[in-house]
């Protein structure tokens, strides 16, 4: 992965980071942790270009994740709705969850997009729920480009500060990657109880 992604940076430039980022925000496992703090060592730093760089580099990134999370949002909205629709059921997710899914996005999804971009693991799969729900694509485009524009400034600039040791980022985010599954599982675990409880309640269960 680690040499794919620096072929492609060092062939590409800057385009490849838009590449790059559209692949990692496309639900592929492409950790952005490695993408941009390469780019902000050996598209900038390496090249002895100034700190104003970074600006390109997280522009750069922010398109990529917007360009990735649209087909991610597109696949949720037209594919995840119709599958959870006939299938949600053994999923123990009903039209009704849907349909508040959909109210919980149009009145949050501003705040969930952006927040969801500064976090570990969870900024590569937000756009697919995003897409089940229809938000409004205008507000989901323009909260996730301020959300990845900041996450790949930042990374970016952790590897112009750390040159050839900019791969020590990755190494220092690895802890909260633990908690923040833990917690989804949690929810998830927390979910699925809830729902049986209720469906043990219903007599035509």
């Amino acid at each position: 992965m680690l040499d794919f992604i620096h072929h492609v940076s060092q062939v590409l430039v800057w385009p490849g980071v838009v590449l790059l980022m559209a692949i990692e925000s496309a639900c592929i496992p492409l950790p952005s942790e490695i993408i941009m703090p390469l780019a902000g060592w050996m598209l900038i730093s390496d090249k002895g270009l100034g700190p104003e760089y970074l600006v390109l580099a997280g522009f750069c990134g922010a398109v990529g994740n917007v360009i990735g999370s649209l087909v991610a949002y597109e696949v949720g909205a037209w594919g995840g709705r119709p599958f959870l629709y006939r299938w949600g059921k053994y999923l123990l997710i009903t039209p009704h969850d849907i349909e508040r899914a959909d109210r919980w996005f149009d009145r949050y999804g501003d705040r969930i997009t952006f927040l969801s971009r500064l976090l570990p693991v969870v900024r590569t799969f937000i756009s697919l729920p995003a897409g089940i729900a229809r938000m409004k694509i205008g507000k989901f485009v323009l909260y996730a480009f301020l959300g990845a524009f900041l996450w790949s400034t930042g990374l970016a600039y952790g590897g112009y500060l750390l040159g050839q040791h900019w791969d020590k980022i990755r190494e220092a985010i690895r802890p909260f990657d633990y908690p923040i599954v833990a917690v989804f599982l949690i929810l998830v675990a927390f979910f699925v109880w809830r729902r049986l409880r209720a469906l043990r309640s219903t007599p035509e269960a």
